[in-house]
């Protein structure tokens, strides 16, 4: 009998970016060079909570003597018996990981490090995201090499699919015994995308064959729009200086120049405030100046608008659906505002009569009960959006405006309380903020926990365990959005201060 392995390879891929062919042109690759090669399939239950895992074993024929039996290759791939792993997102690479595919005595891990967010860390209350370092770390120590860099980018700059940029990676990292013609001879006998999808392939091919050439291609965060010169606040520094900058620049493309020098005003109080502070002040001031920044910069139907009719926004369709110059592209956008969102957009006034007059309710929740599709792309649909993005210059005078600075003023006065009495616990109600996001309900489910958090912790602010205390209320808090976890914590608190109240009381009388 022959002592000949097969080549065990798993593709772990999501739908739409072609698992299926990656694993069709390995199929055609081994075969072309004289491999027994079998493929099977295992699909994901839904988008982006399970990837669809095609699972490939390649035989070398060349080994088998003639009276031998054919091979009888596997169907699925086994832990601890994978060679070559293939993942076209970083948490599906960690998903490989955990399923115990990935093994450091034998299999190569050729993944993609950019990140498809799955529905679980974008509907998290909180920042939902996993730590991709994490992930990244747990890839090196896993696999016996790691093949890593940002293949979607790679793929999208040559107008093809992830799957051509992910072959190239893998005959550019020798991860198969296949000369780079085998591979490319695979994509021209598609007879599809041919061009786009051989540039894809040599980019990769590059990146995965030179390290510096991969590190190029990570991704890169694009600078914010806005003014880089103007003047910040003295005695900004490291972390701080730099959140303070991108806020300003945030602000400023926000609304204008003007509201960014507002904000840096704001955020100039909290420098001499957290000088005596140390290390600990310049954690405070990086705080307050990220969440003044998400804080002013609060979601509305203006932005909202404004952000669906830019080009830069039209750009990014065209480019993400890999739309050729003379291909029309036609967007649709669900639009479904509730009176609540009407009556911010209007002036202060009028918002607030709105809300309180019976029949101007009734009116407009009945113009409003149905949500309408706006075609961006066509000129009908975008005017209408330019016009309520137009209102972005009446926005200082509007009833959200003017409810958000008025909640803003008495969070900065908290965080400021607190500052006096501990760093850490300014800290604390620094972040305490973030819990405030969005718009409707959600902001207001957001902005009731902030209240009950705030009340709760009024009478504990001298307490020595106030800052640990605040920390626990927000954790719970950002774990479910009807806010059941965050009454229960609480609930447990008043047990504990009161238990600790009444030993008081006991020993005093003693």
């Amino acid at each position: 009998m022959s002592s000949a392995t097969s080549i065990n390879i798993a593709i772990l891929a999501m739908g739409g970016e072609g698992g299926g062919v990656l694993a069709d042109w390995l199929v055609r690759i081994g075969e072309s060079h004289g491999y027994l090669a079998q493929t099977t399939s295992v699909p994901g239950v839904s988008q982006r909570t399970g990837a669809t895992i095609y699972y490939l074993e390649l035989f070398p024929m060349s080994t088998r003597r003639g009276d031998e039996r054919m091979p009888v290759l596997g169907l699925m791939p086994m832990p601890g018996d994978v060679d070559l792993v293939v993942a076209s997102e970083l948490m599906e690479a960690g998903r490989a990981i955990q399923r115990g595919l990935v093994t450091p005595d034998r299999t190569h891990l050729v993944a993609s490090t950019h990140r498809v967010y799955s529905m679980t860390e974008r509907t998290a209350p909180a920042d939902g995201r996993v730590d991709a370092q994490s992930i990244l770390k747990a890839c090196n120590t896993a696999a016996r090499k790691l093949t890593g860099f940002d293949m979607a980018r790679l793929a999208e700059a040559n107008r093809s699919v992830i799957s051509s940029a992910l072959l190239g990676a893998v005959a550019g990292s020798r991860a198969l015994p296949f000369p780079r013609e085998a591979y490319e001879a695979a994509i021209r006998a598609d007879g599809v995308g041919v061009n786009a999808s051989l540039a894809a392939f040599a980019a990769a091919y590059l990146a995965a064959e030179q390290p510096a050439g991969a590190e190029a291609a990570r991704e890169r965060q694009d600078a914010p729009a806005g003014p880089t010169n103007l003047p910040l606040p003295a005695g900004l520094s490291g972390e701080a200086r730099a959140v303070a900058m991108l806020g300003a620049q945030r602000a400023a493309d926000y609304q204008d120049e003007a509201y960014a020098r507002d904000y840096l005003a704001r955020l100039a109080p909290f420098v001499a405030l957290a000088q005596p502070m140390g290390e600990a002040g310049q954690q405070l001031l990086a705080e307050v100046a990220r969440q003044l920044a998400l804080g002013m910069t609060y979601e509305d139907t203006v932005r909202v608008a404004e952000l669906k009719i830019r080009d830069t926004r039209f750009d990014r369709v065209r480019s993400e659906i890999g739309a050729a110059p003379d291909q029309v592209v036609e967007i649709a956008e669900f639009m479904h505002p509730r009176l609540e969102e009407i009556a911010d957009t209007m002036p202060a006034a009028v918002g607030r009569w709105m809300l309180r007059n019976g029949f101007a309710k009734a009116l407009v929740t009945r113009l409003a009960s149905r949500g309408r599709i706006v075609r961006t792309s066509s000129l009908r649909g975008f005017l209408l959006l330019y016009g309520v993005a137009s209102l972005k210059r009446f926005r200082r005078g509007a009833l959200r405006h003017d409810r958000e600075m008025r909640f803003l003023a008495g969070w900065l006065d908290i965080v400021r309380q607190a500052a006096a009495i501990d760093a850490s616990l300014a800290i604390g109600f620094a972040r305490l903020r973030n819990l405030v996001k969005g718009y409707g309900d959600t902001s207001e489910r957001g902005h009731a926990k902030y209240q009950a958090i705030c009340s709760f912790m009024s009478g504990e602010l001298r307490n020595p365990s106030a800052p640990a205390m605040l920390k626990t209320l927000i954790a719970a808090a950002e774990k479910d959005e009807a806010g059941a976890a965050l009454h229960t914590e609480m609930e447990r608190l008043r047990r504990e201060i009161a238990t600790a109240d009444q030993g008081t009381t006991a020993l005093q009388a003693g």
